[in-house]
């Protein structure tokens, strides 16, 4: 069976600590980043896993990606759609471009990426697809209207499309981080972090290795788990 895993995002951050530990626990990663290719080289110098730059909000070019990876490295078993950008704003101040912007590569490239490779998980009746939602996805974030839209919309895509996949043995689930320590938080001015602390019962932020080790739970044959939302946020929203 094919141990060949996509990670959206894969360079850096969340997505950076995902492609490592599926590495580490035997599949063969293919990291996709938008376009920060100093960042992307010096991620492939380090750990060896190949990196693959496309824009996952664009149809033609997810399905041209997934062609040359499974070319290169075999048919794809696991994809983690883990790309994702901010552009906050309070919603009367929200352009219509910053709304197009996050929904597009956060939500519409969920729906690019699983149209390229469903036909091929359908046909090995085998495939492990994992989402990487929010913590503002459930609870909702003021200022982030198009975040938490689509951050939720990641959740429902994820429940339906596991019925579909369920008797052809594919998994779908989505994982809801809290605030991880990662370069887009370590933006958050000091006095901001201070509250959003206050409110995580643990008291930290977690670590972008926490997300990864629950990453590879899915990945792993777990195939009774699907449809499933996994919150990993320190107890700050609980379901």
């Amino acid at each position: 069976m094919s141990k060949v895993a996509i990670v959206t995002g894969g360079s850096r951050g969340i997505g950076a600590a995902v492609a490592k530990a599926l590495k580490e626990a035997g599949y063969t990663v293919a990291a996709s980043y938008a376009g920060n290719d100093e960042a992307a080289a010096a991620f492939t110098a380090e750990t060896g896993i190949k990196t693959y730059k496309w824009d996952v909000g664009d149809f033609d070019a997810c399905q041209a990606a997934v062609e040359q990876i499974t070319a290169d490295l075999g048919e794809v078993a696991v994809l983690v759609n883990n790309a994702g950008i901010t552009r906050d704003g309070m919603f009367h101040k929200l352009s219509k471009e910053n709304w197009d912007a996050v929904i597009n590569t956060n939500l519409t490239s969920l729906y690019n990426m699983c149209q390229s490779v469903w036909g091929g998980m359908r046909d090995r009746a085998f495939g492990r697809i994992i989402n990487i939602s929010s913590i503002n996805g459930v609870a909702g974030q003021m200022g982030q209207t198009n975040y938490s839209a689509a951050k939720a919309g990641v959740i429902g895509f994820t429940k339906a499309l596991a019925q579909e996949g369920a008797r052809k043995n594919i998994t779908v689930n989505a994982i809801a981080p809290g605030y991880i320590n990662t370069e887009m938080v370590a933006a958050v001015p000091e006095k901001v972090m201070e509250g959003i602390l206050s409110k995580i019962p643990v008291g930290r932020l977690g670590e972008a290795d926490e997300i990864a080790r629950t990453v590879v739970f899915l990945a792993d044959d777990n195939g009774f788990t699907t449809g499933a939302t996994i919150n990993v946020n320190g107890g700050q929203y609980m379901q």
